[in-house]
């Protein structure tokens, strides 16, 4: 049974049981209506509803998406419990989101364990709430809280949730004190369904739609839940509930949904391999070596985690700057309100920072996080080798170096892998897991358990320059500056992905990182590079002008005052002279123009990848270029995205752009092999 009740004396308890998340499923749903009416037939004081373990409800089972809907539906349910003579006492004992809070929001009363949270976060996954949320969450936290709620999806801690007025109190055991509640009091409570609606504000609704417009750009059901919220304030209640229903079920067939539930089972489904058996080495004492931006945001991240944190410099003024830099994070986190003084200064006393490398003894993990140097990461791994333990996992946070030739400079070099944090690395989430040529089962074990910890979705990647993301970054790139020599503009190129989905476009994300990031990897290529491929030396340009971008003032666009960018003319005339000097004419792109060749070249790169098993499956790219590179979330990610254009119709476009330059766009085989046989690209594993 995935519903249970009981009863003792005239309460009665009803506990969902639906491991491991207690979803909302159809078993579920007849369970909770059959015990509406078993509550009503034995005529209970009252009806105590909680979930077995550490979820309350985690909302709808999200693979009855594809399905048609299944009797009995959750409105159904929902109202049956709201509308009950026999009160029901929501006892939220753990996570209560979508469905569940659609469930718990139709109780007389909510007590919520102070651990718990509660939420509407179905707008990340492409949908509305379909039972009945979009009326009752504004009739119990007001319009406002409402809007914010359920157009943005997060959900609320205990201490929110009860000054918001959405559950009545705060309790260790919400059961025992749901026992415990007065039964006078419990009936002095109006139903929610009866409670009246907020006063039809606007310029509420005003405020809600810009910020809506600004945070979730072209994303459907932000839009549309506004829309239903709206509606609802000025009909009857039971009147609005099937506006809400209709654009819940047109929602969830839709292809944003879709894509969205595409990324969210691809990042719960993001472990370590089933092939990986070896154990992680038990890890309590970790060493970050270099203590700039990266290093110091992956020691903030391994602190939250609850290790002992040792960050090694070159000299006392790097020490103080690491410190700094993490006092600054331990700050920021304080002020937010994302952890207590008391655990700021826990974080603070679990950490030290030194110049001895002797210090590192006793770790038996060590994350170098310096500059992208062959010389100067051997050194450092050579260093580290010397005093750590002969079983101690040594990893690189390299963004493009090759991890097996950092490895030869170790006696062992099973024990390098690559741990790839994405700047700010204690608020991404992503990690590439790097297996070097000789890397361990142990060691990835490891990489694949500290992902876990960090509570970090990682994904196996193998060694080539850039890796997974990188690479396709550097393609992507590539292609810009392509198109912006042969007929555009910097804020051209970025407007048309912007346009697309990304929160900005590659030029204004590179002036962001800065341009002699790219120019020394640039460099670092040269001997490499193949002579018969095009060379953009635009940007090359633009570091003998200085221009390196924010933190100069200037890059690929200008930043008067330190503020907000502006057009640079100067950089549009730097690619009609390269293109004077190459003796190309320049042509107008249109966007769609702009957009079809930055996808298509990164689709290809991508598909390369997969072929070579740098990626072990289409999913895992997703996952990167969502989580690491801004593709939009919505979309489902690069290659769920190519999947829903056609590989067929990809290979077309691609043919035409071969014959401009068939080295740059040279067809990956598996492009050529899923349309041959009419497979796609989720379909293929490595």
């Amino acid at each position: 049974m995935n519903v249970t009740t009981r009863s003792e004396s005239d309460v009665g308890y009803v506990e969902i049981d639906n491991a491991p998340v207690n979803a909302i499923g159809q078993s579920v749903r007849q369970g909770l209506l059959d015990a509406v009416h078993w509550a009503e037939k034995l005529r209970l004081t009252r009806v105590i509803l909680s979930g077995k373990g550490w979820t309350f409800a985690a909302g709808a089972d999200a693979r009855e998406f594809d399905l048609a809907p299944l009797e009995p539906h959750l409105p159904d349910v929902v109202n049956a419990i709201d509308e009950s003579f026999v009160p029901w006492i929501a006892a939220i004992n753990g996570v209560a989101l979508g469905g569940g809070a659609e469930i718990a929001m139709a109780c007389r009363m909510r007590i919520i364990a102070p651990a718990a949270q509660i939420g509407l976060p179905e707008v990340t996954l492409g949908v509305i709430p379909g039972a009945g949320g979009t009326q009752r969450l504004p009739r119990l936290v007001g319009l406002v809280k409402a809007l914010e709620m359920i157009s943005f999806g997060k959900p609320l801690g205990a201490q929110a949730a009860l000054a918001a007025g959405l559950v009545h109190a705060i309790e260790d055991d919400p059961v025992a004190e749901a026992f415990m509640v007065n039964t006078e009091e419990l009936g002095c409570i109006v139903p929610t369904w009866e409670l009246p609606a907020p006063d039809h504000d606007q310029s509420v609704i005003a405020l809600a739609r810009s910020a809506c417009a600004r945070k979730s750009h072209h994303q459907e059901a932000p839009r549309r839940a506004i829309d239903a919220i709206e509606q609802g304030l000025t009909l009857p209640f039971h009147a609005a509930l099937p506006v809400e229903r209709v654009t819940f079920l047109e929602l969830k067939t839709g292809s944003q949904s879709r894509a969205l539930r595409h990324m969210f089972f691809a990042e719960r489904a993001a472990k370590a391999p089933n092939w990986l058996s070896q154990p992680a080495v038990q890890l309590d004492h970790i060493v970050v070596v270099g203590g700039g931006t990266m290093g110091t945001g992956i020691a903030y991240a391994l602190l939250h985690a609850g290790a002992r944190v040792t960050l090694i410099e070159t000299d006392r003024d790097g020490v103080t700057r690491a410190l700094n830099n993490l006092a600054q994070i331990i700050e920021a986190s304080f002020t937010r309100g994302l952890i207590t003084e008391a655990e700021a200064q826990d974080r603070q006393n679990r950490f030290a920072a030194t110049t001895d490398y002797a210090q590192a003894s006793d770790a038996m993990l060590a994350i170098e996080a310096a500059f992208e140097s062959m010389e100067v990461k051997t050194q450092i791994f050579t260093r580290l080798e010397a005093v750590m333990p002969t079983d101690a996992i040594l990893a690189t946070n390299t963004s493009y170096l090759n991890i097996d030739e950092m490895a030869a400079c170790v006696a062992d070099p099973s024990r390098v892998v690559g741990l790839h944090f994405f700047a700010p690395a204690h608020i991404m989430k992503l990690l590439e897991i790097v297996r070097g040529a000789k890397t361990s089962d142990q060691a990835l074990a490891t990489g694949f358990d500290l992902a876990k910890r960090l509570r970090k979705v990682p994904v196996l990647a193998g060694v080539c320059d850039g890796f997974i993301g990188n690479r396709i970054l550097a393609r992507y790139r590539e292609a810009a500056d392509t198109v912006f020599m042969d007929g555009s503009t910097p804020w051209e190129v970025d407007e048309a992905m912007v346009e697309f989905g990304y929160p900005m476009g590659p030029y204004e994300s590179q002036d962001l990182s800065g341009l002699d990031i790219a120019h020394a990897n640039r460099r670092r290529q040269d001997a490499t590079r193949d002579p018969n491929r095009r060379y953009i030396p635009i940007a090359d340009r633009m570091i003998e002008l200085g221009k390196l971008g924010r933190k100069t003032g200037a890059g690929w666009y200008r930043y008067p005052g330190g503020k907000g960018k502006v057009e640079d003319p100067i950089v549009a005339d730097l690619a009609n002279e390269e293109a004077h000097f190459a003796g190309r004419t320049r042509t107008d792109y249109v966007p769609a123009d702009i957009r079809n060749r930055l996808l298509l070249a990164m689709i290809n790169e991508a598909a390369n990848i997969l072929y070579e098993a740098i990626a072990q499956s289409a999913r895992d790219i997703d996952i990167v270029t969502v989580s690491g590179y801004g593709f939009p979330r919505w979309r489902g990610g690069l290659m769920q995205y190519a999947d829903s254009l056609g590989v067929q119709a990809i290979v077309r476009e691609l043919e035409v752009l071969a014959k401009e330059d068939p080295i740059a766009w040279q067809i990956s085989p598996l492009l050529r092999a899923c349309a041959k046989d009419g497979s796609t690209l989720a379909d293929y594993t490595a």
